[in-house]
């Protein structure tokens, strides 16, 4: 229910994600994580642009080995539109 088959970078650090149940929204990530640590590299731009999905892992991922659960996406994404 949670696994992401679709993401597109909207512009910088706006994801637009669909989900295997169909939902799809947005998300702000630089709003949701701070950009240190393994993130820190996510703070340019055009890495974060390179932004990619885990069939295993069904989220999204960066060559670093950045990922973000995908439950906590979708819960982000539909507790802030409710």
């Amino acid at each position: 229910m949670f696994d992401i088959v679709e993401a597109k970078v909207v512009r910088d650090y706006i994801l637009y994600l669909r989900f295997e149940n169909g939902k799809e929204g947005t998300i702000d990530i630089s709003q949701v994580i701070p950009f240190s640590g393994i993130f820190e590299k996510l703070s340019d731009p055009i890495y974060f642009s390179q932004v990619q999905i885990n069939k295993e892992l069904g989220t999204i991922v960066w060559e670093n080995g950045a990922d973000l659960s995908p439950k906590f996406l979708y819960d982000t994404i539909f507790d802030e539109a409710a």
